[in-house]
C-alpha cells in the first residue's frame, strides 16, 4: 500500500478531527466528480470541525487511482492509499482505520449513495449520545430507499433484519457502510475480515464489549449507480453476499444455529420413538405365553420392529442427530464465551497503549 498525498489543513485544536473514509473499486466515472462534492460539503463545516479525506484504492484496473491522485495534488486535506490489488472491503477499510488519528470516523460508498448531508446527522448523534457508532439506517422509522432494484432492496431488508435479530440488536441496520465512530474505540477493534462482512464483524465485536450503538435514519439512493448504468459494475456478488449474511449471523449466535434445531429435531425423535414405544406395547400385550420378561419384552421389540421398521430407523437417527446437534450447540456457546473474554481482554490492552501514546510529548 502506498501514500499518494498526505495534508491536513492547520486549524484549531479545540476542533474535533472528522476522517471521511471512502473505499474505491473501479470508480473512475465518478471520483471525481464525488469527491469534489464532499470537498465543498466538508468545507462548509470546518468553523465546527478539522477534517480530512481517506480515500482507498483498492487495486482498481481503471483510471481510479489515477484521477484520485490527481485530485490529492490539488486538494491538500484528500489522502490516496493504494492497494497493489483487490483484497477487498474489509481491507479498504482497515488501510483507511489505520491510517486515520482522527476523533472521528465516518464511512461512506463513494457513489454516495448516503448523501453527504448524513455526515452532520452522524456527527451530532455520536457527540451528543456520546457513543461509539452511529448507524445511518434506511430501515429505520423515517429512513428510506430510493431508485434500488426490488431484488436488492429485498435481499437487504430481509439480511438486516436476520443479522439483527440474530445479534439480538436494538437496531434494524447491521450492514451499511454508512456511519460514524469514535476513533479511538475504532482503533482499539482487532479486525480480521477482508470482505463485506466487515460491517457485521464492527457490530458483533461492538456489542461483545457492550459498546453504546446509536442508529439513525437516513436515505439510501442509488440514482447515480442508475445514471452511470453500463459505466460501473455493482461490487456486491449476491451469492457472496448471501454466504456472508449467513456466517455473520453465526459468529452473532452460533448455538442458535445448532441448539434450536436440535431442539427440534429432538422434539421429532421424541414423537417417532413414541409411536415406537407404542408398537412395542402392543405386541408385548400379545405375548402373554412368555413368563419371562425379558424374553417377552426382546420378542415384541422383534415382532414391532418388523410390522415398521420406519420407526426405529428413524426414530434412532433422529435422537441421534439431535443430541449431536445440542452438544455442538453448547460446545459453541462455551467457545463464544471464552472469544469474548480473550477479545475484551485484549481491546482494553489496545485501548490502554492508545491511551498512553496519546499522552507522549
Amino acid at each position: 500500500m502506498s501514500v499518494a498525498q498526505i495534508g491536513v489543513r492547520e486549524a484549531p485544536e479545540s476542533r474535533p478531527l472528522v476522517s471521511l473514509v471512502l473505499p474505491a473499486y473501479n470508480e473512475a466515472a465518478i471520483v471525481e466528480r464525488n469527491l469534489e462534492k464532499l470537498c465543498r460539503f466538508m468545507a462548509g463545516l470546518e468553523s465546527e470541525y478539522r477534517w480530512e479525506i481517506v480515500l482507498v484504492n483498492d487495486g482498481s484496473t481503471d483510471a481510479t487511482g489515477a484521477l484520485a491522485q490527481q485530485f490529492a495534488r490539488t486538494h491538500p486535506q484528500v489522502t490516496v492509499l493504494h492497494h497493489p490489488a483487490n483484497f477487498g472491503m474489509g481491507q479498504a477499510l482497515i488501510s483507511g482505520f489505520k491510517f486515520c488519528r482522527s476523533d472521528y470516523v465516518i464511512t461512506l460508498d463513494l457513489d454516495l449513495s448516503f448523501a453527504p448531508d448524513h455526515i452532520p446527522a452522524m456527527l451530532k448523534a455520536i457527540r451528543e449520545t456520546r457513543a461509539r457508532i452511529v448507524v445511518a439506517s434506511p430501515f429505520a422509522k423515517g429512513g428510506r430507499i430510493s431508485h434500488v432494484p426490488w431484488s436488492r432492496k429485498l435481499m437487504s431488508v430481509w439480511a438486516n433484519r436476520f443479522l439483527a435479530r440474530a445479534a439480538n440488536a436494538g437496531f434494524s441496520s447491521v450492514t451499511g457502510v454508512g456511519r460514524a465512530y469514535d476513533g479511538r474505540f475504532l482503533r482499539a477493534l482487532n479486525l480480521k475480515s477482508t470482505g463485506m462482512d466487515i460491517n457485521p464483524e464492527i457490530i458483533f465485536k461492538a456489542i461483545m464489549l457492550r459498546a453504546r450503538i446509536v442508529e439513525i435514519p437516513a436515505h439510501l439512493d442509488w440514482q447515480e449507480q442508475v445514471a452511470v448504468g453500463a459505466a460501473r459494475k455493482s461490487k456486491m456478488r449476491i451469492a457472496r453476499h448471501i454466504g456472508s449474511v449467513l456466517l455473520s449471523g453465526f459468529l452473532f449466535r452460533p448455538a442458535h444455529f445448532f441448539l434450536l434445531p436440535g431442539l427440534a429435531l429432538m422434539a421429532f425423535a421424541i414423537y417417532v420413538n413414541a409411536w415406537m414405544f407404542i408398537h412395542w406395547w402392543d405386541a408385548f400385550a400379545q405375548l402373554a405365553e412368555y413368563t419371562w420378561f425379558l424374553d417377552r419384552a426382546s420378542v415384541a421389540v422383534g415382532m414391532a420392529y418388523r410390522a415398521f421398521p420406519h420407526t426405529f430407523v428413524v426414530g434412532g437417527i433422529s435422537l441421534l442427530a439431535s443430541i449431536q446437534l445440542i452438544c455442538y450447540g453448547v460446545l459453541s456457546l462455551q467457545q463464544k464465551k471464552y472469544f469474548e473474554e480473550l477479545f475484551h481482554l485484549g481491546t482494553t490492552i489496545n485501548l490502554q497503549l492508545l491511551e498512553d501514546e496519546s499522552k507522549q510529548p
